[in-house]
């Protein structure tokens, strides 16, 4: 198993409820949410029983519909999956619960009991679907678990100290050097291309050929599919989630939604706009209409834009429909020679390690009234009372009009200026020129 950072989040659960409250860690199928969670039951309990709703049985999964008598409940799984359970020494897990909710309904009385330890995992969990005839437990605690972040991807190829040193430098705000700056920028596109779900991680480890990186994503792809189909027959879903890398490419300030669903506007899709988000295979990011600390009661529902949460996926999204050889985007990526026009995967890769450290995702578009131009920055996230505007840029070009402009209108909300890019770090009085791979110390 990957080293993942997750597993400190899920020490600290153990050590702080005592019992006192379930975990559910929610994410993306293929993700490694199974694998971490089965690990961490495995080092850190006596015993542990998992239950994956997925192939449990009819009277595995009936258990859970009458919970007057939690002894019997108890001693079914026992006999079920061979383990015996330690009172207070013992953890159940419930995998993919969000295919038998009436177990997650239980967790309030299991976790009443309080004999044993309980975690959950959940992809693709709908709050208007998979939960409507439930009562959701107060007593779960929920975390959301990412692909892989760069410095886990590091620590997969065996390297524990590039991180270190690249967060050493930005606390200095130093510049990397030109041979050091090269290397690491090389570095991170490796990162880009590959992604962060685990088996597209350890396929590239294990084979060194990234055909066979593209072939594992596209099989995630077909599985997130098969799943939208699941929870969205008229195909809405699958269309929004296809056509990520061709909006972003239009350069529109949102996501048009009736040039992907005919006769819809935003207003229409909002519910399968939730079911993605909920899904975890997206991250939505929403224009704020008042830039300020106040973003999340001025954000506006029906301006958004959508990014997929792996940016490996993403690169294999965007030419899903070409064989890998006539895909040269790899190549192109690797060695610097991205043309302008795919700068958007630069865009999403921010998104993606924006979210992972916590930030909600936000925007802003504006026109300048004197020069009667439109603006846009690409991102905002709250710091403290005030806001920090970033711009992001696939090339080493230092052009930065949107933030100037931003600057002009907004200057007594501003925290930081920052653009990321493909050079070593400067500055200019306020404004931070920052290498792309910064991103994850923001």
């Amino acid at each position: 198993m990957f080293k993942r950072k997750i597993y400190d989040s899920l020490l600290d659960w153990k050590k702080t409820s005592g019992g006192k409250t379930a975990l559910l860690v929610e994410g993306p199928r293929r993700v490694g949410k199974s694998t971490v969670v089965e690990k961490f039951a495995q080092n850190e309990y006596e015993s542990y029983i998992l239950v994956d709703f997925y192939t449990a049985s009819p009277e595995t999964k009936a258990l859970f519909d009458d919970l007057s008598d939690l002894n019997y409940i108890f001693l079914q799984l026992q006999l079920t999956y061979q383990v015996s359970l330690k009172e207070r020494k013992s953890c159940i897990v419930f995998d993919e619960v969000q295919m038998c909710p009436k177990a997650r309904q239980a967790i309030k009385a299991l976790v009443k009991d309080g004999r044993y330890d309980y975690i959950e995992t959940g992809s693709l969990i709908s709050i208007h679907k998979n939960v409507k005839d439930i009562l959701i437990p107060s007593e779960e605690k929920k975390i959301r678990m990412y692909p892989m972040d760069y410095e886990e991807f590091k620590w997969a190829l065996g390297d524990e100290v590039t991180i270190p040193m690249l967060k050493k430098l930005y606390e200095a705000k130093k510049p990397l050097g030109q041979a050091v700056f090269r290397k690491m920028l090389r570095d991170f596109r490796l990162y880009i291309l590959v992604g962060g779900m685990p088996q597209a991680v350890e396929r590239y480890i294990t084979t060194n050929d990234l055909r066979q990186v593209d072939d594992v994503k596209r099989d995630i792809l077909t599985l997130y599919e098969d799943d939208f189909r699941k929870i969205d027959p008229t195909g809405k879903i699958s269309a929004l989630f296809d056509a990520i890398p061709a909006q972003l490419m239009g350069n529109a300030s949102r996501y048009q939604v009736s040039s992907v669903i005919s006769g819809n506007r935003a207003g229409d899709v909002l519910e399968q706009i939730t079911e993605l988000k909920d899904s975890g295979t997206v991250l939505v990011s929403y224009h704020a209409n008042d830039p300020g600390v106040g973003m999340a009661h001025n954000k506006d529902l029906r301006k958004f834009k959508l990014f997929t949460v792996d940016t490996g996926l993403f690169v294999t999204l965007a030419f899903k429909d070409r064989d890998f050889t006539e895909n040269d985007i790899y190549t192109k990526l690797l060695n610097g020679k991205l043309k302008a026009n795919l700068g958007y995967i630069f865009e999403n890769i921010v998104a993606q390690i924006l979210a992972t450290n916590g930030h909600e995702l936000y925007y802003h578009t504006f026109l300048n009234e004197k020069t009667n131009h439109n603006y846009e920055v690409d991102f905002l996230i709250s710091e403290k009372n005030k806001v920090s505007v970033i711009e992001v840029k696939s090339s080493g070009y230092k052009t930065h009009s949107s933030i100037d402009a931003f600057s002009s209108k907004y200057s007594s909300r501003i925290m930081r200026k920052i653009l990321l890019y493909t050079k070593d770090y400067q500055k200019e009085e306020s404004l931070e020129y920052m290498p792309i791979m910064w991103t994850m110390f923001l």
